[in-house]
C-alpha cells in the first residue's frame, strides 16, 4: 500500500527532533565526563598522587568530653583536665617489643602500665590503638615528637581524665571513672565503639555510674591520612562529638566537707534532707577514700589498704549499710498506735524494767524501771517496756505498714550505688523467708527497732523529714541536668492525723528539751533552731540469762566490733522544720553519747550555713565547741574558722 508523501514528511521530522534530543544528550554527559576527569586528573591530582603513594584513610574516634558535676551553690566537683599519653598501633609498629625498647630509652615506661598494655595486645585485633602510658610531661611528648620517624606506630595524644577536686568528700556520692574493662563490655548489650578506645574511661560505682547514660556523650569521628609506616600525614575532616550533661547535685559541697570532718576516724554515717524539698544536703559515709585514686587504675597496696581497713572505708555506709534503728524506731510505733486509735497520748504503762510475753523476759534498759510511763515520757526517756505493750495490741502488721509510709522498708530511688531496700518485716514476709510463723516476741523485739528490722541512715532521715512536716518527703540527688530543674521530693500529704504527729514531735522535742530527757546534754540553746530529736541505741550480739544477772557488761569494756551501734534522728527548727539529720557511729556504744552531739553540730552546721556560733551552744559546752572548732579548721583547711577568728 502506498503512502500517502504528508504522513512521510511528519514521520522525518519526528525522527530528526528525537535524534537532535538524544545527541544533545550523549554530548552533555561526555561533557559531564571529562570535567570530572578534568578535576580529578588535574585540579586534584596532588591529593590523589599522595594517597596513592602507600597511604591509607583511617577513621578514628574522637573521645567525647564527660559532663561535670557541680554542687547547689556552683562548685564544681567533678571535671575534666588535659592528659597526655603514648599509645602504639600494634599493626603499624611491624616489630612491637623494638619498638617499645626504643620508646624506653627515651621516656621512663611505667613497669605495672606496660605490663597491662602487653596484655591488652594479646587479646586485641592488630589495628586497635593501646595505651603504653597515661599522664606523661609535655617534655616526654616533645622527644617522642622529634624521634618519630624512629618509632613506627607510636603517637603522642591529648586526652581527657577525671578529676575530683574534693577528693574523699563526696567519694561515695559521686563515686569515681576508670577505663572500661572486659568485665564492663560484657555487662552491655552492643557496647558502643567509643567504649573500645584505649583507657577510655566510664562510671565504675556511684553516681558516675548511675547516670552514665547522660555524662558521657556521643563520640566525634576524624578521618586521618596515614602513611604505611603509619604515621598520621594530616587530618582529612572531623566531625566533632557531643559532650555529656553537666549535673548540679542538691549537696552543699561546704556543709559536706563539715560533716565528713566532724565524722573524723569513726565508722559512721550521716544525712542531711532538707525537709522543705527533699534536697540531700550531705550525705557522708566515714572513713572515706580520695576517688582520683581509680581513675588511672589504683595500685595493689592501695587497694589492699582499703580493703584490709575494719572500719570498710569503701563500703557507703548512708545507703548501703542497714543497721537496727534501736529506740529510733520507737515514734513510728507510736504513730501505727495512734492512727489506729488503740492508744491515746495520756494514757500509761506500768515499767518495771521488764515485760513478760509469753513466758519471756523482755527487758526495758532501765533495770528498775520508769514507773508510769505515758506516750510523752515513753519517747522522752525512751522506755522500752511502753512499746512492748503498745506493740503487742497494735501488731507487727499494722507496724510495719505505717514504716513504710514513712520511708523504711523502701529503696528510694536516688542515684548511688548499692541502695538498699533494708526491712520492715511482717507476718508474711517472715513465713516466705524463713518458713516459720511470726510470734508475738518478735513483735514485741519489732516495736524498739530490734530483731529483723533494719533501716539505713538515708531511709532515717527521711522518716524525720515526713514526722516534722507530715508530707511523702522524697529524697533528691540531682537539682539539675543541663540547667533544667529536676522534679522535687516535696511530697505530697501522708494523711495522717495533725494531733498524732503533734503528739510524736512534741515527745521528740522534750528528748532534747528537757532536763529529764535522753539527749538534753545535746540540745541547740539559740531559741529560733531548737532542735527535736531521738536517741537510738542498737544490740549487735546477744545478752544472756547470766550476764544480765551478774550485770550487763559496759560497751567501753567489750570488743569494737561487739560494742552497740549508736543513733541519732531530729529535725530543726521544731516549729518550723528546715532539715533533718540521722546520724549512725557503728559500735559507737550510746546514741546519747556518741551520735547525738554529732548530729547537734551538723544540724546547726546546716541552719547557720556556716560555722556557727558559740551561743548556739550549752554554756558548758562552749570551750570544748571551740577547742574542736579550732582543731577541724586546722586539720581540714575546708571547715570555716570559728566566728571569733574570723577577721
Amino acid at each position: 500500500m502506498r503512502r500517502n508523501p504528508r504522513e512521510l514528511d511528519s514521520t522525518h521530522r519526528k525522527m530528526s527532533r528525537r535524534t537532535l534530543v538524544l545527541g544533545g544528550a550523549q554530548l552533555a554527559l561526555i561533557g559531564a565526563l571529562g570535567m570530572r576527569m578534568r578535576y580529578m586528573q588535574v585540579d586534584q591530582a596532588d591529593q590523589f598522587r599522595l594517597l596513592a603513594e602507600e597511604n591509607r584513610v583511617n577513621i578514628r574516634l574522637i573521645p567525647p568530653a564527660r559532663g561535670e558535676l557541680f554542687d547547689r551553690n556552683g562548685e564544681r566537683l567533678a571535671h575534666n583536665s588535659p592528659s597526655y599519653r603514648i599509645i602504639i598501633v600494634p599493626e603499624d609498629a611491624g616489630n612491637v617489643e623494638k619498638v617499645i625498647a626504643d620508646l624506653s630509652r627515651l621516656v621512663e615506661l611505667d613497669e605495672e602500665d606496660l605490663n597491662r598494655a602487653l596484655t591488652e595486645m594479646r587479646r586485641s585485633p592488630p589495628f586497635l590503638p593501646i595505651t603504653l602510658a597515661d599522664q606523661v610531661t609535655w617534655d616526654d611528648i616533645s622527644k617522642i615528637a622529634v624521634n618519630a620517624p624512629a618509632l613506627p606506630g607510636i603517637t603522642p595524644e591529648v586526652g581527657l581524665t577525671r578529676v575530683y577536686p574534693r577528693q574523699a568528700d563526696l567519694a561515695h556520692v559521686i563515686g569515681y571513672v576508670g577505663p572500661v574493662s572486659d568485665y564492663d563490655l560484657k555487662q552491655i548489650d552492643d557496647p558502643e565503639p567509643v567504649l573500645r578506645i584505649p583507657r577510655f574511661q566510664i562510671g565504675k560505682v556511684g553516681l558516675e555510674a548511675k547516670r552514665e547514660d547522660v555524662l558521657r556523650g556521643k563520640a566525634g569521628a576524624k578521618r586521618v591520612e596515614v602513611n604505611a609506616t603509619g604515621r598520621v600525614m594530616r587530618e582529612l575532616d572531623r566531625r566533632e562529638g557531643q559532650s555529656g550533661a553537666d549535673l548540679q547535685l542538691t549537696v552543699d559541697a561546704d556543709l559536706q566537707g563539715y560533716v565528713q570532718a566532724r565524722l573524723g576516724n569513726e565508722s559512721a554515717a550521716a544525712v542531711v534532707i532538707d525537709c522543705q524539698t527533699g534536697d540531700l544536703s550531705a550525705i557522708c559515709s566515714s572513713p572515706s577514700f580520695d576517688p582520683n585514686l581509680f581513675v588511672r587504675g589504683i595500685s595493689v597496696a592501695d587497694y589492699r589498704g582499703l580493703t584490709d581497713d575494719p572500719y570498710r572505708p569503701l563500703a557507703n555506709k548512708t545507703v548501703q549499710g542497714t543497721y537496727p534503728p534501736g529506740s529510733t524506731f520507737k515514734m513510728i510505733t507510736a504513730m501505727a498506735a495512734l492512727e489506729e486509735g488503740l492508744v491515746s497520748p495520756g494514757e500509761t504503762v506500768w515499767c518495771p524494767g521488764h515485760l513478760e510475753v509469753s513466758g519471756r523476759r523482755f527487758h526495758c534498759w532501765k533495770r528498775g524501771g520508769h514507773g508510769h510511763v505515758d506516750l510523752n515520757t515513753s519517747l522522752m526517756r525512751s522506755c522500752d517496756v511502753y512499746y512492748y505493750d503498745v506493740a503487742i495490741k497494735v501488731g507487727i502488721d499494722k507496724i510495719s505498714a505505717m514504716a513504710k509510709r514513712f520511708g523504711l522498708g523502701v529503696r528510694h530511688d536516688i542515684p548511688m550505688s548499692a541502695v538498699a531496700e533494708g526491712l520492715a518485716p511482717n507476718r508474711a514476709w517472715k513465713e516466705r523467708v524463713h518458713n516459720d510463723a511470726w510470734r508475738i516476741g518478735d513483735t514485741a523485739n519489732s516495736s524498739i527497732g530490734q530483731g529483723f528490722m533494719l533501716a539505713s541512715p538515708l531511709q532515717l532521715a527521711v522518716m524525720s523529714a515526713r514526722l516534722a512536716t507530715g508530707r511523702e518527703v522524697t529524697p533528691r540527688l540531682v537539682k539539675k541536668i543541663n540547667g533544667i530543674e529536676q522534679p522535687s521530693g516535696a511530697g505530697e500529704s501522708l494523711g495522717m492525723n495533725e494531733n498524732n504527729l503533734r503528739q510524736v514531735r512534741r515527745g521528740m522535742y522534750d528528748v532534747s528539751n528537757n532536763r529529764r530527757g535522753t539527749a538534753y546534754r545535746s540540745r541547740i540553746i539559740a531559741d529560733e533552731f531548737r532542735m527535736a530529736g531521738k536517741t537510738g541505741t542498737s544490740q549487735v550480739r546477744n545478752i544472756t540469762k547470766a550476764e544480765r544477772a551478774a550485770g550487763v557488761i559496759h560497751n567501753r569494756d567489750l570488743p569494737w566490733e561487739r560494742r552497740d551501734h549508736a543513733l541519732f534522728v531530729c529535725f530543726a527548727p521544731y516549729d518550723n522544720p528546715r532539715y533533718a539529720v540521722s546520724v549512725i557511729v557503728e559500735h559507737g556504744g550510746g546514741g546519747s553519747t556518741a551520735a547525738a552531739p554529732i548530729a547537734r553540730d551538723v544540724m546547726l552546721q546546716a541552719l547557720y550555713g556556716d560555722t556557727p556560733p558559740l551561743s548556739a551552744y550549752p554554756a558548758g559546752d562552749r570551750n570544748k565547741i571551740k577547742a574542736q572548732q579550732e582543731r577541724l579548721h586546722r586539720e581540714y583547711p575546708g571547715v570555716a574558722a570559728p566566728v571569733s577568728d574570723r577577721a
